[in-house]
């Protein structure tokens, strides 16, 4: 039985060069996935996640298993920076295919509204359409009235009554007074379609309003935080979106996995600090791998702060909370060690 599943079909062909060549890395030092985890200080999940293709891996675990396996870091680093601009351009592709479905969701709530298909008793035995009676005025069907609904003419002569009239050269049939109360009924058809169109333009609005990549924030303040998303416009696993995501753990919301992507990066020390964000969720966190006891790291976004730290012996990496805010770059992560040194993002 082989060792190994077979990744994923759907993975860019640079994504899966990558995970290939960390498999033959830890297949030629002989190491099992929990050895990995205990010689890298990355948990087990997170390498069987890695070497299977349902994660990238971040840089300071592809640092820390060069190390490991006596690979020059260089020639590795080189691979990963290459995958991630794949991983990265694959999450647009599923940002845009989630906008196309909303968008379709959008439409298909718009079509509900249109007007009502032809009946049988509608149609005529030569195939045309004929007009149907609506109380004593008859609707004439493929003219539309506000919302779908389609006006009505008052009811016509009988057919010998017009044969008549057309024979003696008049120019065209009598029209009698419209029934007592159409008037009414014809304004109150035309303000119920009216309302009903608004009431779905506002849906489509609010939908919009609320995608996670939208350009306008609404109630953001000058930190650009958006509001949280229904939880019908999220993908499956999703939890929460926008401001509903502060304060909370990216694993345990869904925000993590293949809907998250590394927006800043820069060494500090021996420990590799990162801004880690989903445009899924709208929200952005802050990590430090290859660190220690007693080193911590904050993520700042105008003026709300979260921070992670490492308590634990054994220890090497900490996020922390997530933090509403439509742009990366927004976003800010320091970190401070143990020793004294400090770094952050720009």
């Amino acid at each position: 039985m082989p060792r190994w599943k077979a990744l994923p079909d759907e993975l860019d062909p640079q994504v899966k060069e990558f995970a290939t060549q960390l498999r033959r890395l830890v297949d030629r030092g002989g190491l099992s996935v929990a050895a990995l985890s205990d010689r890298t200080g990355y948990a087990r999940t997170s390498w069987e996640r890695y070497l299977n293709g349902r994660l990238l891996a971040p840089k300071g675990a592809v640092v820390a298993l060069a190390e490991v396996t006596e690979t020059d870091p260089v020639h590795l680093t080189t691979m990963w920076e290459l995958a991630e601009r794949a991983w990265s351009r694959s999450e647009m592709r599923h940002d845009m295919t989630m906008e196309a479905i909303r968008i379709s969701q959008a439409r298909a709530a718009l079509g509900e509204f249109g007007a009502p298909p032809a009946t049988p008793a509608a149609t005529s035995a030569a195939g045309g359409t004929a007009p149907r009676r609506a109380g004593g005025a008859v609707a004439m069907p493929g003219i539309a009235g506000p919302a779908g609904v389609s006006p009505t003419i008052p009811p016509q002569p009988t057919a010998p009554d017009a044969n008549r009239r057309e024979g003696a050269g008049s120019r065209g049939p009598a029209t009698p007074a419209a029934p007592p109360g159409g008037g009414r009924r014809r304004l109150t058809m035309f303000l119920a379609g009216v309302v009903g169109v608004a009431v779905v333009i506002a849906a489509v609005l609010f939908l919009a309003g609320n995608d996670g990549g939208g350009r306008k924030a609404r109630g953001g303040g000058a930190s650009g935080t958006p509001s949280a998303a229904t939880g019908s416009a999220l993908p499956a696993g999703v939890k929460c979106a926008g401001a509903g995501c502060t304060g909370k753990d990216a694993v345990a919301m869904g925000c993590s996995g293949d809907l998250v992507t590394t927006a800043k990066t820069v060494t500090v020390g021996a420990t590799t600090l990162e801004v880690r964000y989903s445009r899924t969720c709208g929200a952005a966190w802050g990590r430090i791998t290859g660190a220690a006891r007693g080193d911590s790291v904050r993520v700042t976004v105008g003026t709300t702060t979260e921070r992670g730290d490492i308590t634990a012996v054994g220890d090497t990496i900490a996020y922390t909370p997530m933090v509403a805010v439509r742009d990366a770059a927004a976003a800010k992560a320091c970190a401070t060690l143990a020793s004294g040194r400090t770094g952050c993002t720009t």
